[in-house]
């Protein structure tokens, strides 16, 4: 959603400078879901897994890595949502009920990606030149997602790309610089984060399929059709949840870590509501609401379990 200006200095109704309303217009884009699904939990994720294999953790590396990823969360959500709008996806059925993007949107998401690019050089004086590889990396995949020249949405990458940047990119990123170094066991980890995420963008995009048909947004649900968009989601969705049963067969993630399964039943819900509306967008969301509770319960509680066994090895 844009920003109206509605009076040359203040707003009508309250009274403040058009610049603060612009601002806070601005600010209101950036949605609490892309908090929680986006970097959020892969960097708790990481930095459990940080903790398991260091049995430390530095409280400062921690919050200012924390801090560093909240802003770039803000810089893909206002880049997505400005160059959307200019390339009319999300406005073509309804174009006169949508005022013009603001440029403040462009520039909130500039400032968030050098604030976090200065956070990376930060942590890489603290930690090691390497982290800046990780930071370029995301930077490149947030940056472009949706922007030109490359445009990763529109050519049909977009959803791997996700996979890659909040999964293993994420995970991985978080644990050498927690902990300066990489594990097997986390990286397979991050894969559960990464295929949820992924599922995720594969089922949002399900209500928008005709608008970005005539967008020309490539992505896999117009490639493949809505119809066959389901099962993709499903069994994306449902190879994380293999990922952990697996992983805690083999012993390569603690067995605590099979409470994570309890975001199956929640997957299922999304799947029967699925099956029955993606062809009407409106009543698909509670579909991807529960994709979305999917994952929230399947990465927090791993993470949780992870934490939960890490503290009590290191107390005996």
């Amino acid at each position: 959603m844009g920003v109206r200006v509605t009076a040359p200095h203040a707003t009508p109704l309250t009274g403040q400078p058009v610049w603060v309303a612009r601002l806070a217009g601005a600010a209101s884009l950036i949605r609490y879901r892309f908090f929680l699904y986006a970097g959020l939990l892969p960097y708790l994720l990481g930095a459990a897994w940080a903790w398991r294999v260091a049995g430390t953790l530095d409280a400062a590396t921690f919050w200012v890595g924390l801090g560093g990823i909240a802003l770039s969360v803000v810089g893909v959500e206002s880049f997505n949502e400005y160059f959307d709008s200019r390339m009319g996806t999300d406005r073509i059925f309804n174009p006169e009920d949508l005022p013009p993007m603001s440029h403040l949107v462009l520039v909130l998401g500039l400032a968030a990606f050098a604030g976090a690019l200065a956070i990376g050089a930060l942590l890489a004086r603290w930690t090691g030149w390497p982290v800046l590889g990780f930071a370029g990396l995301g930077g490149i995949a947030a940056a472009f997602y949706v922007a030109p020249p490359i445009r990763f949405a529109y050519r049909g990458l977009g959803e791997t790309v996700i996979a890659l940047s909040y999964g293993p990119l994420m995970v991985a990123g978080s644990l050498y610089l927690l902990a300066g170094r990489f594990a097997g066991p986390a990286l397979l980890a991050s894969l559960v984060p990464g295929l949820l995420v992924m599922a995720l963008a594969v089922a949002n995009a399900i209500p928008d399929f005709h608008q970005d048909t005539l967008a020309g947004k490539r992505n896999l649900v117009v490639r493949l059709g809505r119809r066959r968009a389901v099962p993709l989601y499903l069994g994306l969705a449902t190879a994380a949840q293999m990922i952990v049963a697996v992983g805690c067969a083999t012993g390569m993630f603690p067995l605590a870590c099979l409470a994570a399964l309890a975001g199956a039943p929640l997957l299922a819900k999304s799947f029967d509501a699925a099956k029955q509306t993606y062809e009407r967008p409106r009543q698909f969301i509670p579909a991807i609401r529960a994709l979305l509770a999917c994952y929230m319960v399947t990465t927090g509680i791993f993470t949780a379990a992870l934490v939960l066994d890490t503290a009590w090895i290191t107390a005996r």
